[in-house]
């Protein structure tokens, strides 16, 4: 008999593999690729100003072969859909970003240091916690201005505090473990241990919350909208179905596509999200 050689995969390769093998994530992955693919060269493709008054308002999807219609100005609705994934996909993408930002060194600088520290840094973020997210954000783009950049910021701002527990909370698994005490021990310096050490090893439950807050951008955005706090000098999802609400009643689906948009693509997200969680927790990857 011939002795049998286990060959180990690579960390990455065995996370793709559980990664694929779970059907609702991959079909999240191929959707969300298709939908960013559409926000880079549908406007390519379909080069419609989308705030060109093209036809008559309210024409129904189809007739003149505009393929949604058009909206309450005679706006081609499939141009404003196409550009509209750009704005909102990337204001999802910073806004996560930012809150990433936030909520990792907070939650990564309390969880090391414990004590008061940890005390003062979670009473702060409890007080982010508490307050409405969606007033807070309002009365930011209320004082600073509707632009792109101060909604993303303020959607950001109002969206880190779960990553800043879930990084404090593995921050204080971690910091106890045999590796960490032998970093310390050859002389690894506080920056070091926090963000070479210690953040490479609770990066999975982090980039798990990331991919989600992505979706919840998004959905933040179209609320900000829908209240008509956007910019209208740019076309998002959220700001289609803003300046279109009023007619919800007559020409209903000038809201109900871009609604459809995001719920596809909060969706995707969503999916992709959770075949992330079984794919980085080693605990459910095939033996």
């Amino acid at each position: 008999m011939s002795d049998t050689t286990t060959v180990s995969r690579s960390p990455i390769r065995e996370v793709w593999s559980t990664f694929v093998a779970n059907r609702a994530a991959l079909l999240g992955l191929t959707l969300l690729v298709l939908i960013i693919f559409a926000a880079i060269f549908g406007p390519i493709l379909y080069p419609t100003d989308p705030f060109d008054m093209v036809w008559a308002p309210f024409s129904p999807p189809g007739q003149q072969g505009f393929i949604l219609g058009t909206d309450y100005l005679g706006r081609d609705l499939f141009a404003m859909l196409l550009n509209g994934a750009r704005v909102s996909l990337l204001i999802g993408a910073a806004a996560a970003l930012v809150s990433v930002l936030i909520g990792v060194t907070l939650g990564a600088v309390a969880g090391y240091f414990g004590g008061v520290v940890e005390e003062v840094l979670m009473r702060f973020t409890e007080f982010f916690q508490v307050l409405p997210t969606l007033l807070f954000s309002m009365v930011i783009v209320a004082l600073f201005g509707a632009s792109l950049p101060m909604i993303t910021l303020a959607i950001g701002i109002v969206s880190w505090t779960a990553v800043a527990r879930i990084t404090r909370a593995e921050f204080l698994r971690l910091k106890e473990f045999e590796f960490v005490l032998a970093s310390r021990a050859l002389g690894a310096t506080r920056f070091k241990l926090i963000f070479q050490v210690i953040l490479p090893n609770a990066a999975p439950p982090i980039i798990v919350q990331s991919a989600l807050m992505v979706g919840s951008a998004i959905l933040f955005e179209a609320g900000l909208s829908f209240l008509g706090l956007t910019d209208p000098n740019v076309v998002s999802w959220g700001q289609i179905i803003g300046s279109n609400r009023q007619y919800i009643l007559d020409a209903g689906y000038t809201v109900t596509i871009p609604g459809l948009a995001i719920f596809v693509t909060v969706l995707s997200i969503s999916l992709v999200g959770d075949g992330l969680n079984d794919a980085l927790n080693p605990k459910l990857r095939p033996k």
